[in-house]
């Protein structure tokens, strides 16, 4: 699971760090519009993960899905790989689809590793995150720092090793290859599973399991014409998101009638916990849009006097700071549980923002290092991504696994679903308000540009600090619903 995760968020994050940059730079898209499309593409991503895990429960089953999605997302890859400017939104809708399929059911396995109040769930998950922000540090900086011809910037024998023509093929090619070594590695150990993750519908005859199988392939591949016009034309996108979410709180109301009453009040404390993480993923996603852009043309290229890609860095270095900091948080964790003053999982969620408002705050403060040409520092601004890690180290890991304590075992796939379903409204409103923020610096010189992104950034620290504070008020009503889950 480790080893799949982190190939296939490689080739995730590969991608997600070339989007914007490539979009304005290649596409020659406005920043205000790369920056909605930018939001659209991963609202979409994430949104198709609750369909991914709604198709996993009642039809395929979780290994099905992953395999399914393993193989969209590469032939997505190839497409772009093979022209990225031509073929640009064919790619990103069957990445869209395929994104779907693979990541909410890998993680609902890896939370059917463990029996049901296996004490040891919060470590396994947190190993998997390891797995997660490994692909994505590898990827985060590889692709962008390939398409940009920056990769073998400080090698002067190698500098010209990839023709400037080509770059963006190899980068948008590189994400298929670790995808296929994903997939590879998954169907070669998932023998280790024993039953987990096969289809539900066992109990069928094989022609009629086999029709509703293909009914589901079929379909996925017909809906990527409708996402490529709906990532383009982002005004599609608005009226998705006014209707899927929603839909998805309609349906998990329906299927409370199956379900006691102590387990309908954790499921209300899921749907808490989603709704506000929606805030700080629209705040931490930045990074791919508002920042991308901010990266590449307000940071200088020194990190403690190494010379790297800033788009690089604002990619990869929240990975960088998690693979590193993740065990000493866990170490923490238990340190504390052993003396009964481990934080509660809702104040944990609190911390989150606090972390994250402190971050964004030094995003900020780079305004006052910068020189005449609004061009700042990139030290400071990977400090600024070492707060935010700690925020993200309180709610992502632990959001993934309180979802698997707080659903029923029937629901599994579809609540972790929602989860990600959060994470696309944060994802979408990331695109809103990077949008904003770069309609408000239109036709600025670099260092108006410069101040415009700074402000924005304060205005998105005072945000998260109030979030923080009203979710550690709020921490004894939630844990009230969660019952006997800690």
């Amino acid at each position: 699971m480790f080893f799949s995760e982190m190939w296939e968020r490689f080739c995730f994050y590969g991608m997600r760090g070339m989007l914007v940059f490539f979009m304005v730079n290649q596409l020659m898209l406005d920043e205000q519009v790369a920056n909605l499309q930018y939001g659209a593409t991963q609202a979409f991503v994430y949104a198709f993960t609750f369909v991914g895990g709604l198709f996993a429960d009642k039809i395929l089953g979780y290994r099905k899905s992953l395999f399914w999605g393993g193989l969209l997302m590469i032939a997505g890859s190839i497409i772009l790989a093979i022209d990225p400017k031509e073929f640009f939104f064919l790619g990103i809708g069957f990445n869209i689809i395929g994104t779907g399929f693979f990541k909410p059911n890998i993680s609902t396995m890896v939370g059917n590793l463990y029996k049901e109040g296996d004490s040891r769930i919060d470590a396994g998950f947190s190993l998997f995150y390891a797995g997660v922000n490994l692909g994505a540090l590898l990827g985060g900086y590889l692709c962008i720092a390939i398409g940009k011809g920056e990769m073998f910037a400080w090698t002067c024998p190698f500098h010209r090793m990839i023709p400037s023509e080509f770059t963006w093929n190899v980068a948008f090619g590189l994400a298929a290859i670790v995808m296929l070594i994903s997939l590879l590695t998954f169907t070669q150990t998932q023998k280790s599973l024993a039953n987990i993750g096969k289809s539900p519908l066992l109990h069928l005859q094989k022609n009629r399991k086999r029709l509703f199988e293909f009914l589901t392939y079929a379909g996925s591949l017909a809906i990527i014409p409708i996402i490529m016009k709906m990532v383009s034309k982002t005004e599609y996108t608005d009226i998705f998101m006014y209707i899927i979410g929603p839909a998805s709180l309609i349906y998990i109301i329906y299927e409370m009638k199956n379900f006691s009453a102590a387990e309908n009040k954790k499921l209300v404390a899921a749907v808490l916990f989603m709704f506000f993480s929606i805030f700080f993923w629209a705040f931490f996603e930045q990074s791919g849009g508002s920042l991308s852009l901010f990266a590449a043309n307000n940071l200088n290229d020194n990190v403690l006097g190494l010379k790297l890609d800033p788009n690089g860095v604002n990619n990869s270095a929240n990975s960088f700071f998690v693979i590193a900091f993740a065990a000493v948080l866990g170490i923490l964790w238990v340190a504390l549980n052993k003396r009964k003053k481990e934080p509660n999982t809702i104040v944990k969620f609190g911390l989150s923002f606090l972390f994250l408002a402190g971050g964004f705050y030094v995003f900020y403060y780079t305004k006052f290092f910068s020189d005449a040409n609004g061009v700042t520092s990139l030290n400071l601004f990977t400090f600024g991504w070492f707060i935010i890690t700690f925020g993200e180290l309180c709610l992502s890991p632990i959001g993934m696994s309180i979802m698997t304590k707080l659903s029923p075992q029937k629901l599994q796939a579809v609540i972790m679903g929602m989860w990600f379903l959060a994470s696309a409204y944060g994802q979408y409103f990331a695109g809103i308000l990077g949008a904003n923020i770069a309609q408000a610096s239109e036709k600025s010189s670099n260092f108006d540009k410069l101040i415009v992104y700074a402000d924005g950034y304060k205005q998105l620290a005072i945000y998260a600090l109030l979030i923080g504070i009203l979710l550690i008020l709020l921490s004894p009503a939630i844990k009230k619903l969660m019952g006997t889950v800690k």
